[in-house]
């Protein structure tokens, strides 16, 4: 599992952190769009995730839409909004999800979710763009280099690694998944360094005491490039990073030969590269 910075329930929070608890009568908008997403979520709980495989709830958004659309609340609005986030977050079409947020700020002007659309929108160019970055690192491809300072402001690049199998692993402190795949990184870092292995952290943390701290109190005695700007890190930026863990395995030549590598696999693939070296 992954830490990833946009999900539809973020999204969702934006327009519902003040909207007050209450039940849904039947028939409601709040209650119809509340049954279409339960059909939905089996449907992808079952591995169909294809535009045809939610032809028909596609549909039944669209009913819905059209049942409600004279009551211009943010329930209503949210129908159209879940409809949006399924084009964006499951089919993979940006385009799509961006004129139904803005058919959003068009029909429903005065509910939290227009209120909250540029914001929505601002976020999907944002993800379209790394998907975009994301698309040109894999495996054979060169590596683009970074020239910037560490923790304790020592120069810290790939190119500095030449000739050496290096790891750059963008994580944090806050991050479970990243904390619990540590001990593999580190296993693997004490038994392959001296050999040539060398590892690049790039920390997304905001507090850069904990940071500090945190590294050694667990030996991880490699550099850890850090700005404190959480997700807004300057790295993560440039490399398109919207989820954490995220690893790229180099060779000594700087080229990709691995991604998000875990557990044994991450092993397996160090000592390869080490033996080519």
């Amino acid at each position: 599992m992954k830490i990833r910075i946009l999900t539809l329930l973020a999204v969702l929070s934006l327009v519902w952190s003040a909207r007050p608890l209450l039940a849904a009568e039947a028939g409601s908008a709040s209650s119809d769009l509340k049954a279409l997403v339960g059909k939905v979520k089996e449907k992808l709980s079952a591995g169909k995730k294809s535009e045809a495989d939610l032809s028909d709830e596609l549909k039944e958004f669209d009913a819905l839409i059209e049942k409600h659309k004279g009551e211009k609340t943010d329930d209503a609005a949210q129908i159209l909004l879940m409809k949006a986030m399924l084009y964006l977050q499951i089919l993979d079409q940006s385009d799509k999800a961006s004129e139904l947020i803005q058919q959003v700020k068009t029909d429903y002007p005065d509910t939290k979710v227009a209120k909250n659309a540029d914001q929505i929108l601002e976020g999907m160019k944002q993800q379209e763009a790394s998907k975009k970055i994301q698309r040109t690192l894999v495996e054979g491809a060169k590596f683009p280099d970074f020239d910037e300072k560490d923790l304790a402001g020592k120069p810290i690049s790939v190119a500095s690694f030449k000739g050496k199998v290096v790891l750059i692993d963008f994580w944090a402190t806050w991050c479970a998944p990243c904390v619990g795949e540590l001990p593999n990184v580190i296993k693997t870092y004490e038994k392959n360094h001296d050999k040539g292995f060398e590892i690049i952290g790039v920390s997304l943390d905001q507090d850069e005491q904990k940071l500090k701290s945190f590294t050694k109190d667990r030996n991880m005695t490699w550099q850890q490039y850090f700005d404190g700007k959480g997700w807004g890190n300057k790295l993560a930026q440039k490399y398109g990073i919207q989820s954490i863990p995220a690893t790229f395995l180099v060779d000594g030549d700087g080229k990709i030969i691995g991604r998000d590598l875990r557990g044994e696999a991450l092993d397996e693939a160090v000592t390869k590269a080490l033996a080519k070296n």
